[in-house]
């Protein structure tokens, strides 16, 4: 048995799970993995130092999966950006077919990447924003709830609420993202109108994630009340693992006279990736959702993902049908 929804058709795989695109993660390693389970992989463009190395990275993961996997384009404010469209034209000179596109004003790209045939997935964290990827052309929705780690907004909905409320306005498939580790979420996201899952923590917590065993621990060792929420002074929300570096984020940005400079220091993408990398927790930032609560191991990506699709199954054909009764109770 299967559970095929739209999302599996959409995207030509098995089963309705996708591996969220994170930076210094999203990485061929795990990519095929995910991919070669039946679940959908993602690369992450910007983990990449140049689009000459997203390239080889593409072809690298081709040469792990002859599976579908995806490409994250992540669009950030900066002062000084990344060359987008280069890393763009890189994505479509590759040959990918499948790219998860987030942040600020992706329209330029998702327009490109439809001229070219490729199936778009846009990640968001309002029901205004879904409309609004919906209006542009995207494919799929990969909605976020305030649960997720990363950026969830500013709006502060949880995804038992933000998912539906989506699902009651969007007439394209849709993801739901955020707080997803076991076949119970699984159940749930079909249930509330999504019509697979993103995970990005869970995969993280994986065998072949490509961090070091120290963050994989940690992860399993946080129940869900570790994490901490950042950058909410500067209006650029972000969930982080409650760690000492995240805790010091936190003392600094309240005091009244706090400015982002004061933590500039503590959050660069450099030392989360020395965190990452090395184990050295007391280095940099490491990006986790409340799903920490629901992580207990460290499995292949196969073995996770089977239990999941198996689990969720199960308590379909089992657990829910056995409330439904005939007649009066």
């Amino acid at each position: 048995m299967a559970l095929a929804t739209r999302v599996t058709r959409m995207l030509g795989i098995a089963h309705p799970i996708v591996q969220g695109g994170m930076m210094w993660v999203g990485r061929a390693e795990l990519a095929s993995a995910v991919s070669n389970a039946g679940g959908l992989g993602m690369l992450t463009a910007l983990t990449q130092p140049t689009p000459d190395d997203l390239r080889r990275e593409i072809e690298r993961c081709r040469g792990m999966t002859d599976k579908p996997f995806g490409v994250n384009l992540t669009i950030l404010p900066s002062v000084t950006p990344p060359p987008y469209a280069e890393y763009r034209r890189a994505i479509i000179d590759s040959g990918v077919t499948i790219v998860e596109t987030a942040g600020h004003k992706p329209q330029e790209h998702v327009e490109d990447f439809k001229a070219h045939s490729i199936t778009v997935i846009h990640k968001c964290t309002a029901v205004r924003h879904a409309l609004s990827a919906e209006g542009m052309g995207v494919d799929i929705i990969s909605i976020d709830g305030f649960e997720c780690a990363g950026h969830p907004g500013e709006d502060d909905i949880p995804g038992l609420v933000l998912i539906p409320a989506a699902a009651d306005k969007v007439t394209i498939p849709m993801l739901a993202s955020g707080g997803f580790a076991d076949g119970r979420g699984l159940v749930a996201a079909l249930a509330l109108g999504a019509e697979g899952i993103n995970m990005g923590t869970r995969f993280c917590a994986t065998v072949e994630a490509p961090i070091h065993d120290a963050v994989k621990q940690l992860i399993v060792a946080n129940d869900e009340r570790a994490t901490n929420l950042i950058f909410r002074r500067f209006h650029n929300t972000g969930r982080v693992a409650k760690t000492s570096v995240s805790d010091q984020v936190v003392e600094i940005s309240a005091r009244p006279e706090a400015v982002f400079e004061d933590i500039r220091p503590l959050v660069s993408g450099a030392k989360g990736r020395t965190a990452l990398e090395t184990g050295d927790l007391d280095a940099g930032l490491v990006w986790a959702g409340q799903v920490q609560g629901l992580i207990h191991d460290v499995p292949t990506c196969r073995q996770l993902i089977e239990r999941i699709v198996g689990d969720a199954q199960n308590l379909i054909a089992e657990r829910l049908s056995g409330f439904i009764t005939q007649g009066a109770a």
